[in-house]
């Protein structure tokens, strides 16, 4: 086990400054792929601390799971934005600053005096992030936005109800968690055209298209063809075909794919003659009887158990996994092998098992060098690093504008 909290920031984004203005899961992922990746980010909370820190599985208030999943190798500057002394404090922050990210209503951010046209008045070679709902040149632009009216409105919804009774949204936060990775990636790619031109500039990633444009990948079909009459969709998706297999114990995802994985698969089970009759030697052939095979194949796996099955496919080639639940995550072989489940200490909640960051750089290792913040932990650093004097941030403190440590 170790105390992740010693170590210094590192990566490739060492150097870079981030004032992180977002709450919930969002923002906070795109953040903390950020902070990962080096940079140093300064989430700014209001005095009661993130809404976040209130949603999953606590031991101590204020410091639930999803919190530390989001937000570690971070710092927290707790400071009420409601307040113009607060606002003032954070505007003195602005010219150290390289990146600013916000998922607020624009409007909302405007009236605090931080939207785009002030803050770059600041500092012209800002990177300045809004992670909106609905892009702003749209009729919905002041609409609030959470994952479950963005998975309803994107699409997302629709295609995973073809064949059920009623529309449900996906058991994940899979629009904020997709959205926070297109956040980060635009990020990424106005820094390196500021680091090419020297200059700053603004960036919307707004939610509803972005997940349009996710669903859409696959899912645009006859759409793409002016005049077509064709539906949008993916036929081999909304048809169904591919679905979890029983065993003779349990369940695994077994996907005979290539024709080299039909023809070997077919005369392991002893029945050769199938390659024949679906004529699978032709791809688009075995993409028309695509259900048929899922079916036979669904036959035919009860009849072994989940661990004859992986050996099976295993000797010929064929990509197969058992079904993992959550709890079983930390003992998948690949996983342990890799080290992605760390143990820590947390400096407040103790022993904490933690994800490392998952991509790796050869030259700028990542790593988990700060854990996850109490709300305010770093604001004194923080406004002494902006330039107030020790005397002006014991004001604020006095006069809870600003609190922590």
């Amino acid at each position: 086990m170790t105390d992740s909290t010693s170590s210094a920031a590192c990566g490739p984004l060492k150097g870079i400054r981030v004032l992180d203005l977002t709450a919930v899961v969002l923002g906070p992922l795109a953040t903390q792929i950020l902070a990962d990746y080096g940079a140093d980010v300064i989430k700014v909370e209001p005095p009661e601390g993130d809404m976040m820190r209130a949603n999953g599985i606590s031991q101590n208030p204020g410091m639930s799971s999803i919190f530390l999943a989001v937000n570690r190798n971070k710092r927290s500057l707790a400071v009420d934005l409601k307040s113009a002394e607060g606002v003032t404090a954070l505007r003195a922050l602005i010219p150290t600053i390289d990146v600013v990210v916000h998922n607020m209503r624009v409007a909302a951010i405007e009236r605090l005096g931080l939207g785009y046209e002030a803050v770059s008045r600041l500092n012209p070679r800002v990177v300045y992030c809004a992670a909106t709902g609905f892009g702003q040149d749209g009729p919905h632009r002041d609409r609030p936005a959470f994952d479950d009216i963005i998975q309803a409105a994107c699409g997302l919804v629709g295609v995973g109800s073809v064949g059920r009774d009623q529309p449900d949204y996906a058991q994940s936060l899979i629009a904020d968690k997709t959205t926070g990775l297109a956040v980060c990636n635009a990020v990424l790619a106005a820094l390196l055209h500021r680091e090419r031109s020297g200059e700053g500039q603004y960036v919307e990633v707004p939610m509803l298209e972005t997940m349009a444009a996710f669903v859409l990948a696959e899912h645009m079909g006859g759409m793409t063809f002016q005049g077509s009459t064709v539906q949008a969709g993916y036929p081999r998706l909304l048809e169904g075909g591919r679905k979890p297999v029983r065993t003779r114990d349990g369940w695994v995802s077994m996907l005979p794919y290539t024709e080299r994985h039909w023809q070997a698969f077919f005369c392991e089970v002893g029945q050769p003659e199938l390659a024949d009759r679906y004529n699978i030697a032709n791809r688009q052939e075995r993409n028309a009887h695509v259900k048929a095979l899922y079916g036979h194949l669904r036959e035919l796996t009860p009849l072994k158990t989940t661990a004859e099955w992986m050996l099976l496919c295993e000797k010929l080639d064929i990509p197969a996994t058992p079904i993992y639940t959550l709890d079983e995550l930390p003992e998948h072989p690949h996983l342990k092998a890799v080290g992605l489940f760390e143990d820590a200490t947390h400096p407040t909640e103790g022993p904490i098992r933690q994800l490392r960051p998952t991509a790796r750089f050869s030259a700028t290792p990542t790593k988990v060098y700060r854990q996850a913040p109490t709300v305010g932990q770093h604001t004194t650093e923080i406004l002494r690093e902006a330039g107030l004097a020790q005397e002006d941030i014991a004001r604020l403190k006095d006069r809870r504008v600003v609190i922590g440590e």
